[in-house]
C-alpha cells in the first residue's frame, strides 16, 4: 500500500487537519488537470505536421519562414508536454505505488536503460548500502532526476557521474557526484524550487522540476539533502540521507 503525503494524524488524534486534506486534494487536482491537458497538447504536436502535409499535397511551397514557425511551434509544444509530464510525476510522488525495500543497483539499472546517456559519459557505482525503503516508482524518479541533471548540465562531451551509498548509524547515505561545472553556493537552495532553471530553456531544455522532485521525495521519506564541498574547483556532490 502506498503512502500519501500530508495525510498524517492531527495532534488531537481525530484525523488529518483540513489544511493537510486540502494539500492532498490539491495534488489530486494537479494530477487530473495535467492528465487532461496532455490530451490537447498531444493534438497540438500532431496538427502542425498535418497542416504541412496538406499544404504540400495541395501543391503549396512551404517557404523557410513558415517552416521556422512550424518548428518553433513544435519546440514550445514539446516543452509544455514535458512540463505536464513532470507535473504529473510531481503530484504522484509518495502516492499510488507500493512502498517496499528496493534494491538500489536494480533501480539504477532500470533508470540507465530508460535514459539516453551520451557515449562520452561514465556512470560509476559503489553501493555498500544495498537497499532502502521507498515507493517502487519514486526510487526510479529520484535517480532519473539526479543522473539526468548531472549529464544535462555538464559543459563537456565527456563526463563522469559517481553514485555511492553507505550505511551509517541507522541511515543509508547516498552521494551523487559529477565532474561538471558545478553550482555556485548562492544558487544551491534555489535549484530545488519548482520550475526553476539557472539557464534559459533555449540553452538547456528542461522544465526545472528535476531537483524539486528530488527534494519532495527526500522529504516524503524522512530524509535530508546536503551539499558536499571538495577540493576540486569543478563538480557537484549531493548527499541524500535516508533512515533505514
Amino acid at each position: 500500500m502506498g503512502i500519501r503525503p500530508f495525510d498524517t494524524p492531527s495532534s488531537d488524534g481525530e484525523g488529518a487537519t483540513s489544511t493537510q486534506l486540502s494539500a492532498s486534494e490539491f495534488e489530486d487536482f494537479i494530477y487530473l488537470l495535467s492528465h487532461d491537458i496532455r490530451n490537447s497538447v498531444r493534438a497540438l504536436l500532431e496538427v502542425p505536421q498535418w497542416i504541412q502535409d496538406d499544404l504540400e499535397e495541395a501543391g503549396y511551397i512551404i517557404n523557410e519562414p513558415l517552416q521556422e514557425n512550424l518548428a518553433l511551434m513544435n519546440i514550445h509544444t514539446r516543452r509544455l508536454d514535458r512540463m505536464l509530464i513532470d507535473l504529473l510525476v510531481y503530484s504522484r510522488a509518495g502516492r499510488m505505488q507500493v512502498v517496499k525495500s528496493v534494491d538500489l543497483a536494480e533501480a539504477i539499472a532500470v533508470v540507465l536503460e530508460q535514459l539516453t546517456i551520451p557515449p562520452g559519459f561514465e556512470i560509476d557505482l559503489d553501493l555498500k548500502c544495498a537497499e532502502i525503503r521507498m515507493g517502487d516508482r519514486d526510487i526510479l524518479t529520484l535517480f532519473s532526476a539526479l543522473i539526468s541533471n548531472s549529464v544535462k548540465h555538464h559543459d563537456m562531451n565527456e563526463g563522469k557521474v559517481t553514485i555511492t551509498s553507505v550505511q551509517k548509524a541507522g541511515d543509508c547515505i547516498i552521494t551523487v557526484t559529477d565532474d561538471g561545472p558545478g553550482i555556485p553556493e548562492k544558487y544551491r537552495e534555489r535549484v530545488f524550487e519548482i520550475m526553476t532553471t539557472l539557464k534559459p530553456r533555449d540553452e538547456i531544455e528542461g522544465s526545472g522540476m528535476g531537483l524539486a522532485l528530488v527534494r519532495k521525495i527526500v522529504d516524503i521519506y524522512g530524509g535530508q539533502i546536503s551539499w558536499l564541498s571538495g577540493p576540486a574547483e569543478r563538480g557537484t556532490s549531493i548527499q541524500l540521507t535516508f533512515p533505514i
